[in-house]
């Protein structure tokens, strides 16, 4: 079928009127889902329930492989990999060089992908190197393309030349975007120029249930859950869930540790993407403040609910204004408090002093502050947790998400 006539990328998104996930039924249409990355990172969890509801008759093709390959398999959705080593390459700010080099290898995967979304009717793309690879490919697959923003677009984040081809193919190629927060559908309104008209917001989903199903922990339940997970076990705990990176900003809450005594810091995620270096800082850094013994470097964990759950405080870091903040919805899920930065689509999320707190990105002091007063007042902590969980249950859902997303796919196609 051909793509359809749609006058603006940005129409609106139907809302949802049940948090049941909705899965294939015969009148859905068929969905080829891009995305760039083996990794799973924030762009790649959002995808798993999608691509798991849309299974039947859906597909998913990644640029390069990864775990992110085997737990979509292991859901049941159908995976290939249309790689290319030089094209997996390219970062954010070496885009002119990058995409040079990698231009025979980027025209390859135009074209591998173009042949493949003939199948399907309508073309998903996940990511930014997805944008480009499946929009370019539009004369010749002939599909609606929808974009699923998961970014800032400001110049802070990305560099002239990358802003400069999102806003092009968006224009010109991309016939629906849903973004994750209202700080990206702003970026992209004003990158595009079309501030009027901005895209449609659908925030992220989590599953509540898996949470649910931990259960509250009685204090011998904390003890025996933090012995289980190789932690200490009456310590004051405050959990960091994030990929290590320097923007996410896991020297600030090691500089924070420093300025609250006897409090642990329980760091929970690995280096993906290269950034060895900055794991060393951390160490180094750790040293060099005297707190090396308080900070427990655990790697990557996939059973969120329980590492959270041993937490006494869930923190957020970033040093750039985060996109959304998935593991912010997660720890209220989690029913911890949280301490948050005030940037980008985190205070879409938080509101301070009634779910959660905030806190200036960036500033240590700021952020020792919070985690001192949420140790030494745990009825102010059980106040903020309690209307957190509650919040991330009615806003957050899993099946209120898919639902959302599963009709702006139908509507693209319409």
């Amino acid at each position: 079928m051909n793509s359809p006539r749609i006058a603006s990328p940005f129409p609106l998104a139907r809302a949802a009127d049940s948090d049941t996930v909705v899965h294939d039924n015969a009148d859905a249409p068929s969905v080829l889902f891009v995305d760039q990355s083996g990794q799973l990172g924030g762009a790649e969890f959002s995808l798993l329930p999608l691509a798991e509801a849309c299974a039947a008759r859906g597909k998913v093709v990644l640029l390069s492989d990864g775990p992110f390959r085997a737990r979509l398999e292991t859901l049941g959705v159908p995976v290939e990999v249309i790689g290319n080593a030089r094209v997996s390459g390219i970062g954010r700010q070496s885009l002119r060089l990058g995409w040079l080099r990698a231009l025979p290898g980027i025209v390859r995967q135009v074209r591998a992908i173009a042949d493949v979304a003939k199948r399907y009717d309508v073309l998903f793309l996940n990511t930014q190197k997805a944008l480009v690879i499946g929009a370019l490919g539009k004369p010749l697959h002939r599909r609606p393309v929808i974009w699923h923003l998961h970014d800032i677009m400001s110049p802070e984040h990305f560099g002239f030349a990358q802003r400069l081809v999102v806003k092009w193919l968006v224009r010109l190629a991309v016939d629906r975007v849903v973004a994750n927060s209202h700080a990206s559908a702003q970026s992209l309104a004003e990158l595009t120029g079309r501030m009027a008209d901005m895209p449609p917001v659908v925030h992220n989903g989590i599953d509540t249930d898996a949470f649910n199903a931990v259960g509250k922990l009685s204090p011998a339940d904390l003890i025996a859950l933090r012995g289980r997970l190789g932690l200490p076990e009456h310590a004051w705990l405050a959990g960091l869930f994030s990929r290590l990176a320097p923007w996410k900003g896991q020297h600030i809450a090691i500089a924070a540790l420093a300025r609250v005594p006897d409090a642990h810091l329980v760091l929970v995620g690995a280096a993906l993407f290269g950034e060895d270096d900055y794991v060393q800082h951390l160490h180094e850094l750790a040293a060099q403040f005297g707190v090396s013994e308080r900070v427990h470097f655990m790697g990557f964990r996939d059973d969120m609910p329980l590492w959270m759950k041993a937490m006494d405080v869930v923190l957020h870091t970033s040093t750039d204004a985060e996109p959304f903040g998935r593991v912010i919805v997660e720890g209220m899920a989690a029913g911890r408090p949280v301490i948050a930065t005030a940037a980008g689509g985190v205070t879409e999320i938080v509101r301070h002093l009634r779910n959660g707190w905030l806190v200036e990105p960036g500033n240590v002091e700021a952020l020792a502050g919070a985690m001192r007063t949420l140790r030494v007042s745990p009825h102010l902590a059980q106040r903020l947790a309690e209307k957190a969980q509650a919040d991330a249950q009615r806003d957050f859902s899993l099946g209120m998400y898919v639902r959302k997303m599963t009709d702006a796919i139908a509507d693209t196609v319409r």
